[in-house]
C-alpha cells in the first residue's frame, strides 16, 4: 500500500503549476489535499470579497482533486491542532506545503512542523509563490535589497523556472482512510456561513479556470500596450490578476511563461517594452515579498526612522470621509467608491488615495492599510504594506517626499472625467474641466449633494513637509 502524503494548501489554490503538490505526487500516488479555515486569519482584517473569492476557489479546487482521483478536505480550526490530528488519524507518511513570507504564516508553519515531527511525521516545504525566493536575489554584499531598481536588474538576470507538473493520476483512499477523513473534515461552507456577506460581483471570478482565461485575454488584448494603458483607470489596461496571484489560483511560472511567449513572438521594440513594464510589476510584487521576509517588522510599522513616531493628525472625521468617498476631491472619492463597491481599486488610484490620506489629511498610513485589507479582494500583506509605505514615504524608497496632487493626477489620467463620472453619478452633468480639476463652485456642489473639499491641498502639503523636516531633524 502506497504511503499517504497530505498536501496543505494555503495561498496556492490550484492543482496545476504547484511546486509542492507536484513534488508530493512525484513521491507517491496517494496525495490528499487539505485546506484549513484558520481563525487566526479569519478573525483578523478580512474582506468579505476576499472570503467569497477564497470559497469559490476552494470549490473549484475540490473539483480538480476529484478529477485527479483524490480529494481536497476542508478543516476548520487552528492548523496547529487540526493538521497533526488528521495526519495521525490517516496515518500520513508526510505533510508537504509551500512556504510563506509573512510573519504570521512563518510562525504558524514552524509550530505545525514541530508538532508533526514530534509525531514522527515527515515535513517537506517548498517555494512556490515567487519566481525567485528570498536569499536567491541578494546584493553583492550578500544582503537583501532595500531599493527596487537594483533588485529588478538582478531579478531579471536570473533564469525563470518552467511551470510545475500538473497533479493527476492520484490513488483513492482506503475505507479506513476515508473514515478518518470524514471524521476530521467538514463540508465546504459558504462565505455567509462564515459571517462574510458580499453581494456584489467580483472583479475576477474565483478559481483557476477564470484566472487562466483572464491571463490569455490580457496577453491577447492589452499586454502589448500595457505601458501606455496601465495608468488610466477608465481603461481596462491591467491584467486584473492580483486576486489570482494573492490566492495562487494561477501559478507565477505560468504567468511569466505566458508573458515571455508574447514577448518572444513580438516584432516591435515598443511591444517588448510594454511587456517588460508588466514584468517589472511582477518584480515589484516579489520585491515587497522579499522585504516582508527579511524585515518582518514592516508588518508592524514604518521602515524609515523619521516615520516611526510621526506626528499624524489622525482626524477621525477626515478618515471617515475618505473611507466613504466624501472628501470633496472627485478623483479621490471616485476611487474610494470603486473600492467599496468592487472590493478592488485601480493601482494608479491606490497611489492617489494613499497620498491623499497621508500627505493631505496627514492621517497615519496604517489606518489606510487596515481599511484596504478590510475591503480588497486581492488584499495581500506584503503588497498592501509595501504600497502604503511607498505612498507615505515611510518605506523602502529613495524619494521620501513624493506628493500627488489630486487635480493634476485626474487631469493626466482621467482627462475626460470618464472614471469620475462612473463612480460619482451625482456629478455626471458637470463640465469635464470642473470634474478633473475639482474646481466645482459651491452652488453646483450643493445642487449635486457633493461636499466641499475637507482640506486645502496646497496648505496641507506644505504642512506635511514642515512636519517631516522637523521629524527628520529631531
Amino acid at each position: 500500500m502506497a504511503d499517504l502524503i497530505i498536501f496543505w494548501h494555503r495561498r496556492d489554490l490550484r492543482a496545476i503549476d504547484n511546486v509542492g503538490l507536484a513534488a508530493a505526487r512525484e513521491r507517491t500516488a496517494k496525495v490528499v489535499g487539505v485546506f484549513c479555515l484558520d481563525p487566526g486569519i479569519l478573525d483578523g482584517d478580512v474582506a468579505p470579497a476576499r472570503v467569497t473569492y477564497l470559497i469559490g476557489s476552494l470549490k473549484e479546487l475540490q473539483e480538480q482533486y476529484l478529477q485527479a482521483g483524490s480529494q481536497l478536505l476542508i478543516l476548520k480550526g487552528s492548523p496547529l491542532q487540526k493538521l497533526p490530528d488528521l495526519a495521525k488519524a490517516f496515518p500520513a507518511k508526510a505533510v508537504f506545503w509551500n512556504r510563506d513570507v509573512e510573519p504570521y504564516g512563518r510562525d504558524r508553519d514552524r509550530q505545525v512542523g514541530e508538532a508533526l515531527q514530534q509525531e514522527g511525521i515527515e515535513v517537506q516545504t517548498f517555494w512556490d509563490q515567487l519566481l525567485h525566493p528570498p536569499k536567491q536575489i541578494m546584493t553583492g554584499a550578500d544582503q537583501p535589497y532595500t531599493v527596487y531598481t537594483p533588485f529588478w536588474r538582478n531579478w531579471l538576470s536570473k533564469s525563470k523556472a518552467s511551470p510545475a507538473k500538473d497533479f493527476a493520476g492520484a490513488e483513492g483512499l482506503t475505507a479506513q482512510e476515508q473514515k478518518a477523513a470524514e471524521a476530521g473534515a467538514i463540508a465546504l461552507p459558504t462565505a455567509k456561513a462564515l459571517g462574510f456577506v458580499w453581494d456584489n460581483d467580483l472583479i475576477l471570478p474565483p478559481g483557476t479556470s477564470a484566472a487562466q482565461d483572464h491571463l490569455r485575454e490580457f496577453c491577447d488584448r492589452a499586454l502589448g500596450e500595457y505601458q501606455e494603458q496601465r495608468n488610466f483607470p477608465a481603461v481596462t489596461g491591467t491584467s486584473h490578476l492580483s486576486a489570482a496571484l494573492k490566492f495562487g489560483t494561477i501559478g507565477i511560472r505560468t504567468v511569466w511563461q505566458a508573458a515571455q511567449t508574447v514577448c518572444d513572438d513580438s516584432r516591435s521594440d515598443e511591444a517588448r517594452t510594454n511587456i517588460q513594464t508588466w514584468q517589472q510589476e511582477l518584480a515589484w510584487r516579489e520585491f515587497y515579498q522579499h522585504a516582508m521576509f527579511f524585515f518582518p517588522q514592516l508588518a508592524e510599522g514604518a521602515y524609515r526612522p523619521p516615520f516611526k513616531n510621526f506626528p499624524w493628525s489622525d482626524n477621525e472625521d477626515h478618515f471617515q470621509a475618505w473611507c466613504e468617498g466624501q472628501t470633496g476631491y472627485p478623483i479621490v472619492d471616485a476611487a474610494m467608491r470603486q473600492l467599496n463597491e468592487l472590493g478592488w481599486m485601480h493601482n494608479r488610484c491606490r497611489m492617489i488615495v494613499a497620498s491623499f490620506l497621508t500627505k493631505d489629511l496627514i492621517v497615519n498610513w496604517q489606518w489606510g492599510e487596515k481599511y484596504f485589507m478590510q475591503k480588497l479582494v486581492d488584499g495581500d500583506l506584503s503588497a498592501n504594506n509595501g504600497g502604503w509605505q511607498w505612498s507615505a514615504s515611510s518605506g523602502m524608497d529613495p524619494k521620501p517626499l513624493r506628493i500627488f496632487n489630486p487635480a493634476s493626477q485626474a487631469q493626466k489620467f482621467d482627462a475626460d472625467g470618464e472614471y469620475i463620472r462612473q463612480w460619482l453619478p451625482e456629478l455626471r452633468s458637470l463640465d469635464t474641466e470642473a470634474l478633473v480639476t475639482g474646481k466645482i463652485d459651491a452652488g453646483d456642489r450643493h445642487r449635486c449633494g457633493y461636499p466641499a473639499p475637507i482640506v486645502d491641498h496646497k496648505k496641507q502639503q506644505m504642512l506635511f513637509k514642515q512636519l517631516y523636516q522637523q521629524q527628520k531633524l529631531g
